[in-house]
């Protein structure tokens, strides 16, 4: 027992140690604009540094084999434990946040939900600017699978890591024959995009600065922006051109990606039954959006409708968040249907939140089945996703998943309005929060910046629960899982 528990503190030590790393360009950015706060970020660093050598140093030398659930507890932790160090510099710079707010801010950054507590980002020092981009960019991968990636000395215990951290249905799924380099492959398919959209926001119009921050945040799918307007700031077509086209590719599956750009092929997508939903979807949604708003006269042309339908079905299915105008304010039933986009999510493997177009087709098929099986009890039918029969064992846990899903859902709901919060803004709230799509409905539309201190504690733990998909906190609570 005691072994397991130290071999558990020393991967959290050097997970603590790594996540420190993200202090550092801040620091230089700082330097570069002549800003007081690199001291800030250069002495957040040395301390987040200072606790996780501290954790690892003692138990350095511990070698145990680690479990999946072993892997549970360190991927929840390690959220944790990262979030609370990285709240360091909100509460020591600009805007010199209290503790809930810094956590919430820090842990929105780190499970890019994108829902902030900060007013007036314009006049923030750019460094703090940037460091909240940034904290975004590491979450969007996750930060276990950054340290599976680059520390070969967490090559024991690997794939427990990457598969409790990963998402969707495709945990098992190796592109490389060690789970240490199908990490480091995903990173550089992640890289590789983010470099794409700096260029293209770059030549879209932006300037440098602005280009990098605002990439680091899209192929995340995570949504802080620099601007309170977020990318409404520019009113730019071309730059929600690049927005649409790159939050959508990373709301789709990173295995595709690399699979397609290592073969220089585009058959990995057009043969992906999930990935060919998901482009449904959206494309359905952004039409009917568009006409639900152009009849209701929020918008005089149907192609203006349709284009600010487009970027925010894109945004909020893909749980990016970003926005271009208050769709809150919008006619009839259209911020519901932007809002319930998130609920569906992006594809298995991506860097989207949600419950996964996977799960969701899987859902209805089966809810379909089981209606005509009313009608011909005696047949037999079956749930395929792509052509393929899915295992009656899959089917069962995919629903077993969503109903504890929502479950989990209702009761945030109820404790966001309990806390103090309307009921349109509590259900905003858990939007914004256990769907980590950032911005929600109500009070909460914008910003979180006058919800009840309650309220703020409950969404960031929501949102932790929403990036790690419910399951990895939840079997943390069963007594089975702390027996030996």
């Amino acid at each position: 027992m005691n072994l397991r528990f130290f071999a558990i503190q020393r991967v959290l030590g050097i997970i603590v140690m790594l996540s420190s790393l993200s202090k550092l360009p801040p620091v230089f950015v700082a330097l570069w604009y002549g800003e007081g706060a690199w001291w800030v970020f250069f002495s957040s660093c040395l301390l987040s540094l200072s606790i996780g050598a501290a954790l690892w140093w003692p138990v350095r030398r511990i070698q145990y084999q680690l479990r999946l659930r072993d892997g549970f507890l360190i991927v929840s932790a390690a959220w944790i434990l990262a979030s609370l160090v990285s709240a360091l510099p909100f509460m020591h710079a600009e805007p010199h946040l209290d503790f809930t707010a810094a956590m919430f801010e820090a842990t929105s950054g780190l499970t890019t939900t994108g829902a902030t507590i900060i007013t007036g980002l314009d006049d923030l020092p750019r460094s703090v600017l940037f460091y909240r981009q940034l904290l975004q960019f590491v979450g969007g991968m996750g930060i276990v699978i950054l340290a599976v990636a680059i520390l070969p000395m967490l090559r024991i215990g690997g794939t427990q890591l990457f598969r409790a951290e990963s998402a969707g249905l495709t945990r098992d799924t190796k592109l490389t024959p060690r789970i240490a380099e199908t990490a480091k492959a995903l990173w550089a398919v992640y890289f590789a995009l983010t470099g794409l959209c700096i260029g293209a926001y770059w030549v879209a119009g932006m300037d440098f600065f602005d280009a990098v921050c605002h990439a680091l945040t899209t192929v995340s799918t995570a949504g802080f922006s620099t601007y309170d307007a977020s990318l409404g700031h520019f009113d730019s077509a071309a730059v929600e051109t690049v927005a649409i086209i790159f939050m959508a590719l990373g709301g789709m599956n990173f295995g595709l990606h690399f699979v397609a750009w290592r073969r220089a092929t585009m058959n990995p997508y057009q043969h992906d039954a999930e990935t060919i939903a998901y482009l449904r979807i959206l494309a359905v949604a952004s039409i009917v959006i568009a006409l639900v708003i152009w009849v209701g006269g929020t918008f005089n042309s149907f192609p203006e409708a349709l284009r600010h339908a487009t970027f925010h079905a894109v945004s909020a299915m893909t749980t990016t968040g970003f926005g271009i105008d208050d769709y809150s304010t919008w006619a009839g039933v259209a911020p519901l249907l932007v809002v319930l986009l998130a609920v569906i999510g992006g594809s298995s493997g991506s860097t989207a939140s949600g419950l996964k177009v996977a799960r969701v087709v899987m859902l209805l098929q089966q809810g379909y089945r089981e209606i005509v099986q009313l009608v011909h009890p005696k047949g037999q039918f079956l749930v395929k996703i792509g052509g393929r029969r899915v295992s009656e064992s899959v089917v069962l846990s995919v629903s077993g998943f969503i109903a504890i899903w929502a479950l989990c859902f209702m009761l945030v709901v109820v404790g966001m309005n309990m806390s103090g919060l309307d009921l349109e803004s509590a259900f905003g709230a858990t939007i914004a929060t256990f769907t980590n799509l950032g911005p929600g409905l109500g009070e909460v539309a914008s910003n979180f910046s006058t919800a009840p201190v309650p309220a703020v504690w409950l969404g960031t733990v929501a949102m932790v629960f929403g990036r790690l998909e419910v399951f990895a906190i939840l079997v943390l609570l069963t007594p089975a899982f702390w027996r030996e």
